[in-house]
């Protein structure tokens, strides 16, 4: 077993290979972060993981027929029943939406969460670069972080509208953190178990790093 910097066993990450993400980028970023990372589709490795890494790149559609054949939905979802942490990033983010609409094409995702990605309303296609963000006060995710932490972008689709509440008052309320490209669009969410990031950590620099930390230190 591998020990992290701290001398604590370090939390073991799938990161899901299902033929759509920069998972070797991915790979290395979290191992930077102290975690013991293993790329696979294997199912008992992906379900028996402290956590699961979800990238995305590419179109919607794409992404989740890969994601389907690989089982990818199946997986997610028990590890979210039982309480598992998931993380998403990029279209990995956009694909535990409802929907999907590209080209005037609409797909289902995964209706983790309501809502359609839908494409960016903003003078300049695709959003490409740093970008900072709006997050909540009481974010875990972004513990740590100035107001200013800028972190890198590339897409062309987001969600542009929250519809989920929490209706059980036992229940913690969604954070979600936005960031504005033309008209603001959700950049993070974290749920319960479940969180996710429309940009890429792993190209984000030192905030990256120390947003994946965040994510890690709660496994």
């Amino acid at each position: 077993m591998e020990l992290s910097s701290t001398g604590s066993t370090a939390k073991r990450v799938v990161v899901f290979d299902y033929g759509f993400g920069n998972v070797r980028s991915a790979e290395r970023a979290l191992a930077r972060a102290g975690a013991d990372v293993e790329i696979t589709r294997d199912y008992d490795r992906a379900m028996n993981a402290d956590g699961l890494l979800v990238p995305g790149v590419g179109a919607f559609a794409a992404c989740m027929r890969g994601l389907k054949e690989a089982r990818g939905d199946w997986i997610i979802d028990r590890r979210l029943s039982g309480g598992r942490p998931v993380m998403g990033i990029c279209v990995g983010m956009q694909i535990l939406f409802a929907r999907g609409i590209e080209h005037g094409v609409e797909t289902d995702g995964l209706d983790e969460w309501p809502g359609a990605v839908e494409p960016l309303q903003a003078d300049i296609v695709p959003h490409m670069g740093w970008n900072t963000v709006d997050a909540p006060a009481d974010s875990e995710l972004f513990a740590g972080l100035d107001a200013d932490a800028r972190f890198y972008f590339v897409h062309s689709y987001a969600v542009h509208d929250w519809d989920l509440e929490a209706h059980n008052p036992a229940m913690a309320a969604p954070k979600v953190t936005w960031s504005t490209h033309g008209k603001p669009f959700v950049a993070a969410v974290e749920n319960g178990a479940l969180w996710a990031t429309q940009f890429h950590p792993e190209k984000s620099g030192d905030a990256g790093a120390q947003l994946l930390n965040n994510w890690i230190g709660t496994l």
